[in-house]
């Protein structure tokens, strides 16, 4: 069943319009993964769906049009955002920033901890003093603390030493195996991405140009595309 569903979806920054004809799906329990070069409107893409930018076009999640409703609406329904550069609250200890995020369900503080061990150990440190992978775990936490039925993730392993994108990546893994949650991904690692994703989405200068199975980008469709 289709969980999130973009259909010629249009977007613009004012005068500068940045979405020209977005369209992808989603299914429930399905990972895609959402890929292009920079600046071709991939994190454009993911602030119409959580309602942080104006859209045009059309938008569903669950049957509900996303463009009618406001944020806080919208993230009710079930959207959980991993957003571009973590944004923790940086005077919180990790617990309360767990805490302000919480809504019923099975994620809990205790589940958080056979996910990330690593924040357990850290619950009463404040997220300023975290490293940037445990700031980036925090960030993935408290997305998954709203219990969503899709949780997005832009790019969340950039930036990180090599070891702590791998247990980024085994924690997606595990997310995919053992949650049932939707997920859409933003990354630059086709390698790892196709460890976790069904199915792949390109934009390219704000438009769908290619989608299919994650299996088939690579040769032609990576060089074309992706530049890779």
């Amino acid at each position: 069943m289709t969980l999130l569903s973009l259909c010629h979806l249009t977007a613009s920054y004012g005068a500068a319009q940045a979405l020209f004809d977005v369209s992808l799906d989603v299914a429930e329990a399905q990972v895609v993964a959402l890929l292009g070069r920079n600046g071709m409107g991939k994190t454009t893409t993911v602030k119409a769906i959580c309602r942080m930018l104006p859209a045009r076009g059309e938008a569903t999640f669950d049957g509900h049009d996303l463009l009618r409703l406001p944020i806080h609406r919208a993230a009710r329904l079930g959207i959980g955002l991993v957003p571009e550069g973590r944004r923790c609250f940086a005077p919180l200890s990790v617990d309360e920033n767990l805490l302000a995020a919480a809504r019923p369900g099975p994620w809990d503080r205790a589940r958080i901890a056979t996910l990330f061990p690593r924040l357990a150990e850290r619950a009463d440190q404040r997220a300023a003093s975290l490293s940037g992978g445990e700031q980036q775990m925090l960030a993935i936490a408290r997305a998954l603390m709203t219990n969503p039925r899709l949780l997005i993730l832009d790019e969340a392993t950039e930036g990180l030493a090599p070891i702590v994108r791998a247990e980024i990546w085994a924690a997606i893994r595990k997310l995919k195996r053992d949650s049932g949650l939707a997920i859409l991904v933003i990354d630059k690692s086709l390698t790892e991405l196709a460890t976790v994703a069904d199915r792949a989405v390109i934009l390219e200068r704000g438009s769908t140009v290619w989608s299919g199975a994650m299996a088939d980008v690579g040769g032609d469709v990576a060089g074309l595309y992706l530049g890779l």
